[in-house]
């Protein structure tokens, strides 16, 4: 019995420092935790507080399409497809092209996402930020957001950070429960947004180079 107890505490304790710290910075610099984002003043005194970051070889032109078209029925979440349709987030796989028609977000808009809730748009300044203002969720205060910063003219920061207030006991429990999923979610859909902008980013260098090239 207290072999078992060492071992749950052992694994505990490994969770809630090194694992837990890094699932909660994955990515990150210094820099990437310091920096003010566009969505920080809409929630204060935030009980969990996580920022994941990564470097997308493509300019910010080339991940604001498929940033902005997020979304149930619009071009999906680029995480684990095959978990969001489990769960009725998604009805279909995410979309692996621009899609005209969802590239005029606006604040107040609502962002669907099949059966959770929509998501409010608090901010969005094409190019450089797009914030999901999730507050008065029934006890659970959410504010997801996301920054696009140049690294030089070639390179992109993609920053995410979600900021959850937990008012309710039952609130803060599961916020810590679904701790590891939305780190797995959330990594696989930065990584998708890189995949996707650095293919667009791709094309219209090829693009251009054609252009450029002298006529025979």
């Amino acid at each position: 019995m207290l072999v078992t107890l060492l071992v749950i505490l052992t694994f505990a304790a490994l969770y809630w420092f090194p694992i837990r710290r890094w699932m909660n910075q994955w990515g990150a610099t210094r820099s990437d935790l310091a920096r003010v984002m566009a969505g920080d003043s809409l929630l204060a005194d935030e009980t969990y507080s996580g920022t994941m970051a990564v470097i997308v070889n493509a300019r910010p032109e080339h991940l604001w399409p498929w940033l902005v078209q997020i979304g149930y029925q619009r071009g999906g979440l680029y995480s684990y497809d095959w978990l969001d349709r489990l769960f009725g987030y998604l009805d279909r796989p995410s979309a692996t092209r621009i899609l005209p028609d969802y590239q005029h977000l606006a604040v107040g808009d609502h962002i669907p996402v099949g059966r959770g809730p929509s998501w409010p748009v608090a901010v969005v300044e094409p190019n450089r930020a797009l914030v999901l203002d999730m507050r008065n969720m029934g006890g659970l205060d959410w504010v997801w957001q996301f920054g696009l910063y140049p690294v030089d003219e070639t390179r992109t920061r993609l920053v995410s950070r979600s900021r959850v207030r937990a008012q309710a006991v039952w609130a803060r429990l599961l916020t810590h429960a679904i701790e590891p999923a939305g780190f797995l979610m959330t990594r696989r859909m930065l990584l998708g947004l890189k995949q996707r902008a650095e293919a667009l980013g791709a094309a219209s260098m090829g693009e251009t180079g054609a252009n450029q090239r002298p006529a025979a």
